[in-house]
């Protein structure tokens, strides 16, 4: 039996030997292990945590048929843009932080980017934003980037070809699958919007314009041919060939700007890794234009001047302190985050000596007002050089990959390129359309992250591993706009300072607080009496049944062993081998 299925007999078994003959008992083993599997799963030689089963099982099959942690990775990737394609797919971007066998980190930037006749005011009519501009259609598209990022890895890193993907996960396309409940709950709030697209419609709803429903099965035969396409031509099928006059066509007939050209210019970005130590521990995460590797940093600075452990878990002092971090970075990335290519990031948002400064600020008892962004040493010269799915690989041989993709929100921007069945994002949404107006997620930017061509937006994507004493030990991201980088941070504190397990620590209670608006997120199962609390403290709570999906897979050194771990939140599935 495989070991990421051997943890789950015992408790079972003794109770169910006395009353039926070993075959049946065999059976039922079985079958109950595969229905715990989406939680955690151990094993030697590797391990995969996605949100999607299917995408799960395309990367361990990779990973088995002689491929790596990187193979795994890509083949995740693709079947997750069939399977779970209303958060990410090639028609969308991806962040992906790969720490190599040989000690190696590589960050392979695969953001779209704002096509050639972008610019700051695309988005504003009669002196006003008109956010739904940004949201949905043709103009809320960037250049996609997750194909290219793809096949980087692949040819610099892989074991296997892009070919071998691709028709592995075309033909998941071509036979269908069985809708799960995330994907049937986004395909019914978004219905109308899919509904205003011909070929979205065609593939999304009914002839009578309903949704599909959970269980039904959902067939994509153009998205099939679309893989099928480029594992023959290769990606410059997609990228200089048809897809990108098809992309065009459509554009020109429905007041879009992207061209031809926008596609044939593309390039991924290669970035130096952003790298922090916590409590012993370095962090290594994703840099600009992700904002999630800066801002995860500079809060796990500033709460290395606080007890934790001497606070608990889920108390009342870690939500507070934590949000009060949280505040302080979230009003530092309005002002100064954005395309490290087009404006100056200060590294020194990660020092530790700004870091005390901010720590400083915070007041055990009640809340502290957050005016405006703070200015750390050397601002001015000391820069960083030029809806969503989250999921994680590694192997025995030493590669990790932590990888976040996205469309941005649910189904994008609701557009499908006709005959392609590539769904196309809405990236654009991420950068701020007009200084201080609220993007979907809430957000508010400044001048460094406006539009303009060729840029890249700002993302809140997290992609984080974690070494201590120079051995990858933690793998950890999510998906959730802005939460990722709570979600993540969150999932860090509590395997570093409170010693959890993965399963523990992603089943533990989240909260979220990004400065504007001033409010506090936070699951409810924290209890009433840490609630009543934080409001005591001056906190504004806004609470919610669950939010967030991360997945994470971590490494013992004791018995040389990965433990893989799906969100409890979602029916994902983590599974080794």
């Amino acid at each position: 039996m495989p070991q990421s299925e051997s943890i789950c007999l015992s408790p079972i078994a003794r109770l169910i030997f006395s009353c039926v003959n070993l075959g049946r008992v065999l059976l039922l083993l079985l079958a109950f292990c595969r229905i715990v599997a989406g939680a955690s799963a151990t094993g030697l030689n590797g391990a995969v945590a996605t949100v999607h089963p299917l995408a799960t099982e395309a990367s361990i099959a990779a990973m088995k048929r002689g491929g790596n942690a990187i193979d795994g990775a890509v083949a995740a990737a693709l079947t997750l843009g069939v399977v779970d394609g209303h958060n990410s797919g090639i028609g969308g971007g991806c962040f992906l932080l790969i720490r190599l066998a040989d000690g190696s980190t590589v960050a392979i930037d695969g953001r779209e980017t704002a096509p050639a006749k972008a610019h700051r005011d695309m988005f504003v009519r009669n002196g006003k934003a008109a956010p739904e501009l940004s949201q949905s259609g043709a103009l809320a598209s960037g250049v996609p980037g997750a194909l290219a990022a793809y096949h980087y890895a692949l040819r610099k890193y892989g074991k296997l070809s892009l070919n071998e993907h691709l028709r592995e996960a075309a033909a998941i396309a071509e036979r269908g699958f069985k809708i799960d409940g995330s994907y049937a709950r986004a395909l019914a709030v978004e219905a109308q919007d899919l509904g205003r697209f011909e070929p979205s419609r065609k593939i999304f709803l009914r002839p009578n314009g309903s949704p599909y429903k959970q269980d039904d099965l959902l067939k994509q035969p153009d998205l099939a041919a679309t893989y099928q396409r480029i594992a023959e031509e290769g990606t410059a099928w997609f990228y200089r060939g048809p897809f990108a006059r098809s992309t065009e066509h459509w554009m020109n007939q429905n007041a879009g700007v992207i061209t031809a050209a926008d596609f044939a210019t593309y390039e991924i970005k290669l970035r130096q890794p952003v790298t922090n130590t916590y409590r012993g521990y370095l962090i290594v995460g994703f840099p600009p234009p992700s904002s999630g590797g800066v801002h995860v940093a500079q809060i796990l600075n500033i709460l290395e001047h606080f007890p934790l452990q001497k606070f608990g878990p889920a108390s009342a002092d870690l939500v507070h302190v934590t949000a009060e971090a949280m505040k302080l970075a979230f009003a530092d990335r309005a002002f100064w985050l954005g395309d490290p290519d087009f404006a100056p990031v200060p590294r020194g948002l990660v020092s530790k000596k700004y870091a005390a400064t901010l720590a400083s600020r915070i007041r055990m008892n009640r809340v502290t007002s957050v005016d405006s962004h703070n200015i750390p040493e050397d601002a001015a010269t000391n820069i960083f050089g030029k809806h969503t799915t989250h999921f994680c690989t590694a192997d025995s041989s030493g590669n990790w990959v932590a990888c976040t993709a996205t469309i941005n929100t649910s189904f994008g921007s609701k557009v499908v390129i006709p005959g392609t069945g590539v769904v196309m994002n809405n990236q654009m949404d991420d950068f701020a359309i007009q200084p201080g107006v609220a993007n979907y997620f809430g957000l508010i930017g400044a001048e460094a992250n406006s539009a303009g061509p060729g840029k890249r937006p700002l993302s809140s994507t997290s992609p984080t591993i974690v070494l201590k004493d120079g051995r990858p030990i933690l793998s950890v991201g999510a998906a959730g706009g802005p939460t990722i980088i709570s979600q993540t941070l969150l999932a860090i504190i509590n395997t570093i300072d409170f010693g959890m397990s993965l399963d523990a620590a992603l089943a533990q209670p989240r909260f979220h607080h990004q400065w504007r608006p001033d409010e506090l997120k936070i699951e409810r199962k924290i209890g009433q009496a840490v609630l009543s609390e934080l409001v005591r403290r001056g906190h504004h709570i806004v609470p919610l049944d669950s939010f967030g999906a991360a997945q994470a897979i971590g490494f013992s050194d004791q018995n040389s062993q990965f433990t893989a771990a799906s969100d409890p939140r979602l029916r994902g599935k983590a599974s080794a081998f």
